[in-house]
């Protein structure tokens, strides 16, 4: 029911909602967009990354993005990714995110060699934490005033998992 593709620019316009939604986006680096030509250059940049990979998340019948998952390289450890996700509301609660993040957790560990993945979340970010916790990462930090986003400075869990507790959980 799920499928993961590599992100394209002409996902921009399904992907406005997302990225337009201020709740949504209140956990994000950035805050909402207001124009789709906002969110268009958004995308080109997260389609021509040279240390991400990004996927777009669909489904079997509709090839329309509902969301993406991101995977950023570390500078300094190239064994090392930063995991990042969204996913439109109307989506919510059919267990899309967490299929397509264990999916992109396993490409990770599997095809990559990865050693370690990571994702930073809001501390106020439940849901979020909620599928990290899910997926096996355990708390790692707790960076008190570690950003300064669009909602002001906030807080920063990270939380990490390692290839062998991935293995263990399959």
């Amino acid at each position: 029911r799920l499928c993961l593709r590599p992100l394209r620019i002409d996902d921009a316009d399904a992907l406005h909602p997302v990225f337009a939604d201020e709740e949504l986006m209140r956990w994000w680096s950035s805050g909402p967009h207001k124009t789709v030509a906002e969110t268009r250059e958004y995308v080109a940049q997260n389609c021509e990354g040279a240390r991400w990979q990004t996927w777009a998340i669909t489904t079997t019948e509709d090839d329309t993005a509902l969301g993406w998952v991101v995977l950023v390289a570390s500078e300094d450890q190239k064994n090392v990714r930063e995991i990042g996700y969204i996913l439109n509301r109307a989506a919510w609660g059919k267990g899309l995110a967490r299929e397509a993040v264990a999916q992109v957790i396993a490409y990770g560990f599997d095809k990559l060699g990865l050693r370690r993945i990571y994702a930073d979340v809001d501390p106020e970010n439940l849901a979020s934490i909620k599928l990290l916790e899910i997926l096996s990462f355990q708390q790692e930090a707790h960076l008190r005033q570690a950003w300064e986003t669009h909602i002001g400075v906030r807080d920063s869990l990270i939380f990490g998992l390692l290839r062998d507790e991935w293995q263990s959980v399959d």
